[in-house]
């Protein structure tokens, strides 16, 4: 019953959270109201015994990801009106995806509350889920888990490779041409008469 309750207030909060991520003017605050639904995520993860999935949503998405969608908001000047123009021409789409969401969310929990719900299996005392992920990734999932490793390293070269790109208003030291340089290029000797007292 006590588990219960906490689940039914951890997701009112999500949801509240969720809805004013998308209805928030400021940038900034949709931000941490997106913080406070991963720590609300988090929380109905640990309820459901799923602690490991919990941790890695709060170290990653709060602790890494959401801290750098906190700077590039706050160093970046984001124009919101123009952000908002092209609002009301996609909300018909918008309208669409959101039902079928919510279709399928309904057809999940009135399968469970209606339907045959499967019976949780007995666990021993010494259980420890971040094990058990851990063995089926490493043994009946691990070509797709270094699948997935490889895709992301590929990411990652090719978001360094489209960031650096040569661009004519940056100025750029060349270590090569530094090295080459001689004292007469860079030093030049005036002779200047020298100043008489008057």
């Amino acid at each position: 019953m006590f588990e219960a309750i906490l689940f039914y207030a951890f997701a009112t909060v999500l949801l509240v959270a969720g809805l004013c991520v998308i209805t928030a003017r400021n940038p900034v605050h949709a931000a941490l109201f997106l913080v406070l639904s991963f720590f609300t995520a988090a929380a109905i993860w640990l309820l459901l015994r799923a602690e490991f999935l919990a941790i890695t949503l709060v170290l990653v998405y709060v602790g890494a990801v959401m801290v750098l969608f906190l700077f590039v908001v706050m160093m970046l000047d984001i124009n919101i009106e123009r952000m908002r123009e092209g609002f009301w021409k996609n909300l018909p789409l918008a309208i669409v995806v959101g039902g079928i969401m919510m279709a399928e969310m309904a057809a999940v929990l009135w399968g469970r509350t209606f339907g045959v719900a499967p019976q949780p299996v007995p666990r021993p005392a010494d259980y420890s889920n971040t094990r058990e992920l851990g063995r089926l990734l490493y043994t009946d999932y691990a070509y797709a888990f270094e699948v997935a490793a490889v895709i992301l390293l590929v990411a990652i070269v090719a978001a360094i490779a489209l960031t650096l790109r040569g661009r004519k208003d940056t100025r750029r030291q060349d270590p090569s041409l530094q090295i080459k340089v001689r004292r007469e290029d860079r030093v030049r000797l005036v002779s200047m008469p020298s100043e008489k007292d008057q």
